[in-house]
């Protein structure tokens, strides 16, 4: 189908936006829209700055993930290592590159952009670009004063066995770990 007729006939507009929330990290909107066959219609949703998430590898096929108690869950994950931009205009990569480094200590010699992953489309407009780091160097962890979190290394053949196991619930980790083997897989260096 030509994506311009596909927009036409799937566009939802914006007839009115209030804001229900005005929170620290999520801005919740009710939005009043006009559908496609010209009927109006709700969505709510929540807003949120962006983030980024990365992927820290080694050269022996090591991941450096972080192990973080998840409120909304009760529950320990193990995670890759995340954060929320600072602002909507901050570079990603540079985001990317602050979060390694407050979270596991690493600098990372090689940064290459794996995609965005949009966790919960329907309801959530957060865009998470996700980063492979290679080339690692050790340094000190720079922890936030609300984060509480220990650095775990798995190989990255393991840590995609836990995720096709169905043991990593983050999806934002899940993709990370199953690009990076298909990019790997792709550049010849199978290790996972």
């Amino acid at each position: 189908m030509d994506q311009n007729k596909e927009w036409e006939q799937m566009r939802e507009t914006c007839v009115s936006s209030e804001l229900i929330f005005d929170g620290r990290v999520v801005h919740l909107y009710r939005d009043v829209i006009r559908l496609p066959n010209g009927a109006d219609g709700v969505r709510e949703y929540a807003r949120h700055i962006g983030a980024v998430c990365v992927l820290p590898l080694d050269g022996d096929g090591n991941v450096y993930c972080v192990r973080q108690y998840r409120y909304p869950f009760a529950e320990i994950l193990t995670e890759i290592p995340a954060g929320k931009l600072d602002s909507k205009t901050e570079d990603r990569a540079s985001a990317a590159l602050r979060e390694l480094r407050e979270e596991t200590g690493f600098r990372a010699g090689n940064l290459t952009h794996l995609g965005d992953f949009y966790s919960s489309p329907a309801i959530l407009e957060e865009r998470i670009s996700m980063y492979l780091a290679e080339d690692l160097t050790a340094g000190e962890t720079d922890f936030d004063d609300d984060e509480f979190l220990s650095v775990v290394k798995l190989p990255l053949e393991e840590l995609a066995d836990r995720v096709q196991a169905g043991l990593i619930p983050d999806g934002k980790t899940q993709a990370a770990v199953m690009r990076t083997v298909d990019l790997l897989r792709r550049r010849g260096e199978g290790r996972a």
